[in-house]
């Protein structure tokens, strides 16, 4: 029972010592005394209750006073934390920018690590300039022959844009358009794989880098592939084109034609059928009129001889042409 009690009391003694330790870091208290960082024990422990590792924000006190740097602060430090944000590679950031001698505060780069992009690297990229490869860029030129262009670009970390400045995306995007700009306003293709630095010098001057996050330091023409004949294949459309306008008028004055033809063959049966009415209505006129005693048996026969006169005139030059074969 003795023993029990004794093993009992051990364990607590040690979760007392183990919690006294977690909410009173005296280890970091004296890590940071001898590191010349002033810092309040009670600070240490009151930021156990704000949620806020101790430790984080000692190490970094500490790296910062190491470097040189009295702009961080403590206060700083937990409000940036509580904020979400990375405070270890702020401060790695700061001694990055204060070794390259690069302006660096550290509020803006809080607010760069707030705004979601790598201060850290933001810097080391400011330091050691990235290149970035684009995508084939298709363009053609005013020959009509396609060019397959292939670009670096390098960019260096332009650090008072990256809070709202434009990525990697946006350099990309705007660099394409350069490169298209530049190839269609050249005459032949020959002159732009003779000269492929045209397009960098045409690129450059145009500011892409206006409004985004980078400086862009070179534009360099990696490769150029001759790609289709783009003009031969738009004529070869337009003639295609053409060709199918021209079947479609000469189809639809085909068709006027028939129903012209049709027309006139309608108009020619309609008036044959009235002739053909008129002739039946002769013999009836005829007999009428002898039966009137307006016509005589004379009168008669004086039409017949007319109507056989005329039958072999109609006869004689219906043959005409038979004889001259």
């Amino acid at each position: 029972m003795f023993e029990f009690t004794s093993l009992a009391v051990v364990i607590i003694v040690i979760v007392l010592i183990m919690l006294v330790l977690y909410f009173v870091p005296f280890i970091l208290w004296f890590s940071a005394l001898v590191s010349g960082v002033s810092i309040n024990l009670l600070q240490l422990i009151l930021m156990r209750f704000r949620k806020v590792p101790p430790g984080v924000i000692v190490r970094t006190m500490i790296e910062a006073h190491k470097a040189g740097l009295k702009m961080v602060k403590r206060d700083e430090l937990e409000a940036h934390f509580l904020a979400g944000g990375h405070v270890e590679n702020v401060v790695h950031a700061l001694v990055s920018a204060e070794k390259a001698n690069i302006d660096l505060s550290f509020k803006m780069a809080t607010a760069i690590d707030l705004a979601g992009r790598d201060v850290l690297e933001a810097v080391r990229m400011s330091v050691n300039p990235k290149v970035i490869n684009t995508p084939p860029v298709s363009a053609v030129a005013k020959d009509g022959i396609q060019l397959i262009c292939k670009a670096r670009v390098t960019v260096r970390a332009n650090i008072k844009q990256l809070v709202g400045g434009a990525g990697e995306e946006t350099i990309l995007a705007r660099v394409g358009e350069g490169i298209v700009s530049s190839i269609g306003s050249s005459h032949s293709h020959k002159t732009v794989l003779e000269n492929p630095d045209n397009i960098s010098k045409v690129v450059l001057e145009k500011g892409l880098d206006a409004g985004t996050a980078f400086e862009i330091l070179s534009i360099d023409i990696a490769d150029i592939d001759i790609g289709k004949n783009i003009g031969a294949y738009l004529q070869m459309d337009q003639a295609e084109a053409d060709k199918n306008i021209a079947q479609a008028k000469a189809e639809e004055r085909r068709a006027m034609a028939v129903a012209l033809e049709q027309e006139f063959k309608a108009k020619a049966q309609d008036a044959r059928a009235k002739v053909i009415e008129a002739e039946v209505e002769i013999p009836l006129a005829m007999a009428e009129a002898f039966r009137n005693g307006n016509m005589g048996i004379m009168d008669y026969m004086r039409y017949r001889n007319i109507d056989a006169d005329t039958n072999m005139r109609d006869s004689i030059a219906g043959d005409a042409p038979k004889k001259k074969e």
